[in-house]
């Protein structure tokens, strides 16, 4: 693998420590701010919404600008919406600095997985995928885990500004290790906007918004999960985000080798394994060890659809892919938007701590059935091809007939 997927890496890690964090830091923003644990879940559906729009906007924008000076810029804006969600005086102020942060997230990881795929053989683009995406899983083993326990300690506004210096460090990979590879020739925003006619693409994004969202159901609520059902410590929410931080790990590593192998069928087992494994949870979240485990599954079987579902939107937006790239990156972020904000509706209506994993088991379930349906339009659509090229063959074999 080349070495520019590292400073990828290391700029995922930036991106995926600041988008994460904010989970387990949620009771004592609230509690700074005198805000309800529903009203802080908004720093993170904020965040997914920001991400969901500036997607495109910001890949738009880039279009007459070289990918890597693209992604410089994007890591300078992570680094002014991290300050300013460090210092902010309010509850709204601190809003407005997480949306600043995530207009870059989705640009980056749209225009990194094409850089990503570009650097490497076909047969090797989902592993590269993924490799980048290391960066944000390991950021979950590493970045978030620290960050929490730093802001449980010395205070979170300390964690935002180690957050900031983190990209910094990710702005200075990005420009000392990536290529400067210029734009390609002839691609358009009209090519780049005309892979959403494709129904395939739309069914990935689809799928996107509904698998991840099963997962971020539960996990934006893991800390007043664990601590008031599971009856874990405040300061175990820690090593909780950590199990699940390796869960991702080893999803999206596992996710990354099967897709360039057996893409639908490793879709199935994921998403269907996850939709299972949250139902459950609201049964093991009455058991410590149960779970720690369950944490574990979620953030394993979450990440393992990504890299597949990402390799399926740039190889059916191929010859334009960035924009679509980075709008499905925007559709991890609306699945997580969706189901925060439909996990804060049903704990605020009194359903309890562990209603939102019912929330995340749905979406997932929805996720497997377009799964099945894309599969099944794709079956059809290389079907039709063949009948029709069958037609003349046989009109041909029967002229021949009639000839002798």
């Amino acid at each position: 693998m080349p070495l520019a997927l590292l400073a990828l890496a290391i700029g995922a890690f930036g991106i995926g420590t600041t988008e994460f964090v904010i989970m387990g830091l949620l009771p004592e923003v609230a509690s700074d701010y005198g805000v309800s644990i529903p009203t802080a879940g908004f720093l993170v559906t904020g965040y997914a919404l920001g991400v969901m729009f500036g997607a495109p906007l910001m890949t738009v924008l880039g279009t007459r600008i070289p990918r890597k000076r693209m992604l410089m810029l994007l890591m300078g804006l992570f680094i002014v919406g991290n300050l300013l969600s460090a210092v902010a005086p309010a509850f709204s102020v601190m809003l407005i600095g997480r949306v600043v942060a995530s207009l870059a997230h989705g640009a980056f990881f749209g225009i990194g997985s094409v850089v990503a795929a570009d650097l490497v053989a076909p047969h090797k683009k989902a592993g590269a995928i993924a490799m980048m995406f290391t960066g944000l899983t390991v950021a979950n083993v590493v970045g978030v885990p620290l960050g929490t326990l730093i802001g449980q300690s010395a205070g979170w506004r300390v964690t935002f500004a180690v957050v900031a210096a983190l990209g910094v460090v990710g702005l200075a990979g990005v420009a000392k290790l990536v290529p400067d590879v210029p734009k390609p020739e002839g691609v358009r925003l009209r090519h780049e906007l005309a892979a959403f006619t494709n129904v395939q693409v739309l069914l990935a994004m689809a799928m996107t918004v509904l698998g991840f969202g099963g997962v971020f159901a539960a996990i934006t609520y893991i800390a007043p999960m664990m601590t008031h059902v599971a009856g874990f410590a405040d300061g175990s929410v820690t090593w909780l985000l950590v199990l699940f931080g390796l869960g991702m790990v080893g999803g999206n590593l596992v996710g990354g080798k099967f897709a360039d192998r057996a893409l639908m069928p490793m879709l199935y087992i994921s998403l269907g394994a996850l939709a299972v494994v949250l139902a459950l949870f609201t049964l093991t979240v009455h058991d410590k060890i149960a779970s720690a485990v369950t944490v574990f599954l979620i953030g394993a079987l979450g990440f393992a659809t990504v890299p597949p579902l990402q390799k399926r939107v740039l190889d059916h937006a191929h010859g334009a892919p960035t924009l679509a790239s980075a709008v499905n990156i925007g559709a991890f972020n609306l699945g997580n938007a969706l189901s925060a904000w439909l996990g804060g509706v049903v704990i605020a209506a009194g359903l309890g701590y562990t209603a939102p994993n019912w929330v995340g088991a749905v979406l997932a379930a929805a996720a497997l059935l377009l799964a099945v349906l894309s599969s099944a339009l794709e079956r059809r659509q290389s079907a039709a091809p063949a009948a029709d090229e069958a037609v003349p063959a046989a009109a041909e074999r029967g002229a021949a007939a009639v000839h002798h």
